[in-house]
Order: structure tokens, then sequence, then C-alpha cells
């Protein structure tokens, strides 16, 4: 053995999906949202953030994208756009 185990690695992988979803749903808000975002590193992170909300607030709603690749991709970008408007909200405050 390598001493890694399966666990571990599964771990890595989804947090790597994680950020390659992030970074995708990041640059779409960006795209979604008049006047773009804050940059591929804070875009990346909003997305991040966007998919851990998207992932509490729309089942409780009763918004579902499916479960895959793009269902996630599509239900982060609508987090990360809602994170990148309230920010923008408080930042005119």
């Amino acid at each position: 053995m390598d001493g890694v185990s399966q666990a571990e690695t599964m771990v890595f992988s989804g947090w790597l999906i994680a950020i390659v979803i992030g970074a995708i749903a990041g640059w779409l808000a960006g795209k979604l949202v008049a006047g773009g975002g804050f940059g591929f590193l804070a875009n990346t992170v909003l997305g991040i953030g966007g998919a851990i909300l998207a992932n509490w607030a729309l089942p409780m709603i009763g918004l579902s994208f499916g479960s895959g690749f793009f269902g996630s991709v599509v239900a982060a970008s609508l987090g990360a756009a809602a994170v990148l408007l309230l920010i923008r909200i408080i930042k005119r405050v």
C-alpha cells in the first residue's frame, strides 16, 4: 500500500470537483451579474460559497437542477450570483 486510503482519495477528489464547479460557477456569475465579478480567485471563492448556499437554500424552496455535474454548476452559479449581488448591495451601503 502507498499510505493513502480510498477515503482520503475520495475526499481529495470531492474538493477538487468542488473547486472546478466553483470556478465555473463564479465565472458564470460574473457574466450573469452586470459589471462582472471580482477576478478569477474571488469569483472561484464566490462560486464555492454559492454552491454551498444553493445546496442549502434551493431544496428548501423546492427547486432542484439534478444531481449531476451540469445541475451542480447551474445551482452553484445561481448561488454565486446571489452572493455577488448581496456583496454589491453591501458595498453600496
